[in-house]
């Protein structure tokens, strides 16, 4: 593999949700963390096995476009991102696979989403899944609900209170 191709970028913005920090290499996203107070707090909150081998600078711009107008509350479609979400196993890989058709300002119980993936009965290990997503928004993993319909958990910063802000916004926009 030559460098050119194995170069991973690092892109850091400030946006309305808090300070986001994006990883990628070549065309692939590999992870994404937002909602921090701080540039800094937004890439300590990546893997240091990512993040300690990227080069800061510009890398997708469509994608990064896509993502502030996404954090302003204008709706955006993530849906042909090419995601690496690490490693995976089979059933892990049908969810976040099924979670990224969730459509924007729409959600989906746990229990559901373990349907789609092939387990109807697997619902906490959706969950599980959601809490260690790498590729937060790409991967909506806040569209994601318990069966009460409540919020339930939200690994980001800011928990609970980020993912209704995040639900809160989708709903007022049409897509």
């Amino acid at each position: 593999m030559s460098d050119e191709r194995t170069r991973r970028a690092l892109v850091v913005l400030d946006t309305p949700l808090g300070w986001m920090a994006i990883v990628g290499c070549d065309n692939v996203l590999e992870q994404l963390s937002f909602g921090h107070p701080s540039a800094q707090a937004a890439v300590r909150a990546l893997d240091p096995a990512l993040a300690g081998t990227a080069t800061r600078g510009t890398w997708n711009p469509s994608l990064v476009r896509r993502l502030l107008a996404y954090a302003a509350g204008r709706p955006a479609d993530f849906s042909d991102v090419l995601i690496d979400p690490g490693p995976l196993s089979a059933f892990q890989r049908q969810v976040i696979q099924h979670c990224r058709q969730i459509p924007y300002g729409k959600t989906l119980s746990y229990g559901e989403l373990a349907a789609k993936a092939g387990s109807s009965r697997a619902a906490r290990a959706v969950g599980n899944c959601m809490a260690t997503n790498r590729i937060p928004l790409v991967v909506p993993c806040h569209r994601v609900l318990p069966a009460s319909g409540q919020p339930g958990r939200f690994s980001a910063p800011g928990g609970v209170k980020m993912k209704r802000r995040l639900l809160a916004m989708e709903a007022g926009s049409v897509f």
